[in-house]
Parts: structure tokens; sequence; C-alpha cells
């Protein structure tokens, strides 16, 4: 039975997860500018479930205008050039809902994930993907991107390190360009070779460089948090993320994210729900990771010459400057970049024309001066000869 409450999940969550990545599963959450007429209460996503707690279900919330991440990555004008057609996103998970309406026609199912009783699957990838629908504000970042789910946890949203390893791999063998993976672990040796391989495919993987909560068993003694380091994101060619909120900042309460290369708006996010046409709201790294892979796909489909490792460069190159570089798609798409960047050694010497001959310039330059020569004398005569007549000079005489 799938039918819920947003309180039932709430008190799952908090009995779960005493440590929560955002304040949208601490409490039910509010669209920033909830103090303006017509601001929506959405219910907060969940990022684990209790063994018995029903599955997440629809939301009778709708938010009709756009969320802030959409406007602090102008989807408005990146959309103009490139929608993400053309280029698959694997979405390694807790699955995919199978009658979303936004992604309808575009999400291909492996195995049993077609089945998302958590949500975050889901929601990840109408985060990437979703496009826009009459009565919503709420758009993904590559609206006409296909999807290709995958699952990366159990069906309380567990994840494994044997489960997001063939994920990866089963992605990258069925042709997925970008692969999110919304899961982090503490160990991962399999999962990095899964990388690699992925990477040998030429699929760029994209993970959170922080887990969005912590269960009570990984706390430290004191309480603490642990550091990290996290997999995928510390694999060798995955590109880690973390998250800011509408402040420019992570939530104070927020794990802390390990070595993150990339950072993307991931507080305070609206996306869709595994039923129903009703979004959500979540917090957390893993949401910032999914808002990198929808502008990975805008990438791919725009500069599809591009190779995975040089996407990453792009990315990298054209974000913000900040401590942690930010996530500017417009520009990822718009500007030129400096092909030595990713091409070092690699590029041909550049074609020069030949040099001229040089006969024609010599001979100018010889008529010229025989010219100047012969003005020069005929002044120096205009001169010199008056002044010999007016004192009767003459020309030496012999004997």
């Amino acid at each position: 039975m799938k039918r819920r409450g947003a309180g039932v999940v709430l008190a799952v969550a908090v009995a779960v997860l005493p440590v929560m990545g955002g304040a949208a599963l601490a409490a039910p959450a509010v669209l920033p500018g909830a103090d303006e007429p017509g601001a929506t209460l959405l219910p907060p996503l969940p990022v684990r479930l209790g063994e018995d707690s029903a599955c997440t279900g629809a939301s009778d919330r709708t938010a009709t205008g756009a969320a802030w991440s959409q406007t602090a990555l102008g989807l408005s004008r990146t959309q103009r050039i490139s929608r993400g057609a053309g280029v698959t996103v694997a979405v390694v998970d807790s699955g995919v809902a199978s009658e979303v309406p936004s992604l309808e026609g575009r999400v291909t199912h492996v195995g049993d994930a077609d089945e998302d009783c958590v949500g975050h699957g889901t929601f990840a990838a109408g985060l990437i993907a979703a496009a826009p629908r009459k009565g919503s504000g709420i758009t993904g970042i590559a609206p006409e991107a296909e999807i290709l789910a995958l699952r990366g946890t159990d069906d309380r949203g567990v994840p494994s390190a044997d489960r997001v390893a063939d994920g990866i791999r089963t992605a990258a063998d069925r042709g997925a360009q970008v692969i999110y993976v919304g899961q982090v672990l503490p160990i991962g040796s399999r999962i990095t070779a899964a990388v690699a391989h992925a990477t040998r495919r030429d699929a760029l993987v994209i993970a959170p460089a922080a887990p969005d909560a912590v269960p009570r068993e990984e706390l430290g003694p004191d309480g603490e948090m642990p550091e990290g380091p996290y997999w995928p994101a510390a694999s060798p060619g995955a590109l880690a993320v973390v998250d800011f909120g509408p402040g420019g900042v992570r939530q104070k309460s927020a794990p802390p994210a390990y070595r993150p290369a990339l950072s993307a708006p991931g507080s305070e996010m609206v996306s869709v729900a595994p039923e129903g046409s009703g979004h959500y709201i979540g917090s957390g790294a893993s949401l910032a990771a999914a808002a990198v892979a929808g502008a990975a796909a805008l990438v791919r489909a725009y500069h599809p010459e591009l190779t995975a490792p040089e996407v990453t460069r792009r990315l990298l190159d054209t974000a913000y400057a900040s401590d942690i570089p930010r996530l500017d798609p417009y520009a990822s798409l718009s500007l030129l970049q400096d092909r030595a960047t990713s091409h070092a050694g690699t590029d041909s010497p550049a074609d020069m024309p030949p040099a001229p001959n040089p006969a024609p310039r010599t001979r100018s330059l010889t008529i010229a001066a025989t010219a100047l020569a012969a003005v020069l004398l005929l002044a120096a005569l205009a001169a010199v000869i008056p002044r010999g007549r007016t004192r009767n000079w003459r020309p030496p005489t012999t004997g």
C-alpha cells in the first residue's frame, strides 16, 4: 500500500536519520518567497524509509512558479541553446517511477528500477530532465534528455557498493553519456573500477561529495559526522559535487563534503513526486549532483564532439569563480574555451601561409632608392650652380 501523509514520512525520517542534510527533511518546507501571496507549502522529500513505513506517494501540492534554482542557473536563456536532446542520462538511485507525467515517454528502466518507493531517484530524474507542464513552473535542466533508470539502493533507499557498481557498469554498457549516482558509500574499490570502466566507455560519472544525511550508526562517539572520503565521487574520473542554497552557502546542518570539485544549487530544490503531478522539496549534495548531471547533458547535446573528460573540464573552466567553483550552464554552452586546456600536446601546429616571394619587394625598394637619389642630386645642382655663376667660378685650366 503506497498511501501516506506528509507527517508519516516526517516521523520516519527523523527516527531513521537523526542528523539530516537539509531542513526540508526536518519539517514541512516552504519555497523561497513564502511571505509572498500564493507561496506554496511543499512536503519534504525523504532520504530513506523505515522498515515498516509506507512508500512515498503523490503530493497534493504543485509549485506554480519557478524554483530559485532555475533562476540561479539561468535556465530561461540556457535552454534556448540546448535542451539535452539525444543525450541519455543514467540515474543510479532508488529507481524512477514509471508514470511521472513530466518524464513520460523518455524513461527506460533496467530490472525493477521502474518502482521507486522512496521517491529520491524520481525526484533527481525530474531535476535533470522534467519537461514543463501546464499549471507548473518547474522544469528540469535538460527537458529533452532521455533517462535510463537503474537501482543503486534497496526499496528503503539504502545503497550498496555492489548495486552502485553494477548500475554504473550497466549504464555505461547501454550507452549512457552521463551517469548520475545519487548515493554515497564509505568504501569504493569496486565502485572505482566501475567508474574507470564508464570512463573508457566515454561516460561522465557525476556524484555527490557528501551524504544528504548521516544515519545514527555512522556518527562518531561524540555524535560528530564523518568527513569522507565518499564513493563514487572520490573515484578518479568522477565529478564530485557539493550543494549550496538560495543564500549562496550550505545549510549549517549539512554533512561535511569531501574534496568537491564543483558546487551547484542543492538546497530547497523542487521536483516531481513518484506519483501524480505534484511536487516535493528537498536538500542535499545529491540534488546538486543531479543539477550538474542535467548541465552535462546540455553540453553533450550541444558539443557532441567533446569527450567525457573534456565535458568535465568545460564545466569547471566556465564555472563562477568561488572557493568551490559554481556551475554556470549558460557559460558552459556559450563561452569559447581555450582548446589548449583540454588538448595540450595533441593539436598539430597551425597552418601558416607560405612566405611571400621577396623579389617584387626588393625590386620596388631599388626603384624607390634610385628615384630618391636623383631627386636629391637635382636639388643639390639647383642650389650650387647659381652661386657659382654669381662668383664667376671657372673651371681650372692646365698649362
